[in-house]
């Protein structure tokens, strides 16, 4: 299937780092089995914790597209693989009896309809059949039901999708494949058995620190480390939803927006809307910073 991408694992963290994505040892090493091995990549984790945002810096990272399916409950194969144009397959039966009929053969109008030309195809098929480089992000499985799920599995375990009107498509290239899940359900040990696994928790003060100092312009060292210490020490509060990495970066970008250089207790409980999405959360961990101040 080609060469590989990845020389070593240094060579994926600074290339994930060059497209700023701030990988530790456990995302880059399992990154570069994942496209070693040619197996897909399982990655579980908080909502907000950067799972889809790796694919998408793996993907930029190799100059390789980008292919997206996004899962929802009632995502059937005709969404997910492919599906027949019906209406151009009609025109064309219409446009043929219109003309001379005769010695019309079921056989080649069948042959006619049924090819490329008339052929819906949706994001697996797509990734299966790309000619260049693929990066597969099968976004939130654990929405789908086991039906599609089974079908998942299906085509990563072959790399190759069966039509019964036109035979058997086999992959050109192997994909790199990112499945992510917000364990709303539990998976099948099957799919699990098929992939790498990856758990993306929040990340730790210094990384996340990091993060807010390449992602956020203009912002100091001392206002970088003081988000990150009290996103850090509102997450230790039993929250309906806690911040995610993306909110910290809303709220680093709206401080300095607001020209704040140091944040003090008042400051913080002022902007804690752009942090935390309920009211609820909001007036609790405004009580914890009032006692923390």
């Amino acid at each position: 299937m080609g060469d590989t991408m990845f020389g070593d694992l240094a060579s994926v963290r600074d290339g994930l780092k060059d497209v700023e994505y701030l990988a530790d040892d456990g995302i880059a090493s399992v990154v570069f089995l994942a496209e070693k091995l040619g197996k897909p990549v399982l990655v579980e984790g908080p909502a907000g914790t950067g799972k889809t945002e790796l694919a998408k810096s793996v993907a930029a990272m190799t100059d390789a597209r980008l292919i997206r399916l996004q899962c929802y409950e009632g995502l059937d194969e005709a969404k997910a693989l492919y599906e027949w144009n019906y209406k151009k397959q009609l025109l064309r039966i219409q446009a043929d009896r219109g003309s001379d009929a005769s010695n019309e053969d079921w056989t080649d109008l069948q042959d006619d309809i049924f090819n490329d030309e008339f052929l819906l195809t949706r994001p697996l098929l797509e990734a299966i059949s790309a000619e260049e480089k693929v990066v597969l992000l099968i976004d939130e499985v654990d929405r789908v039901e086991v039906e599609t799920e089974a079908l998942l599995l299906e085509i990563l375990s072959d790399y190759q999708v069966s039509i019964p009107e036109m035979g058997t498509i086999e992959a050109k290239q192997i994909p790199i494949v990112f499945l992510t899940s917000n364990n709303t359900r539990e998976l099948s040990e099957a799919l699990k058995r098929r992939c790498l696994f990856l758990h993306i928790d929040y990340p730790q003060l210094e990384r996340e620190k990091e993060i807010v100092l390449t992602k956020v312009d203009g912002i100091s060292d001392n206002l970088a480390e003081q988000v990150a210490r009290i996103v850090r020490s509102i997450r230790q509060i039993e929250l309906k939803k806690s911040p995610s990495v993306s909110e910290t970066l809303d709220w680093a970008r709206t401080l300095v927006l607001l020209g704040v250089e140091s944040i003090d207790v008042e400051q913080a409980k002022e902007s804690l809307h752009v942090l935390l999405k309920y009211q609820s959360d909001i007036e609790k961990t405004a009580k914890e910073l009032t006692v923390e101040g």
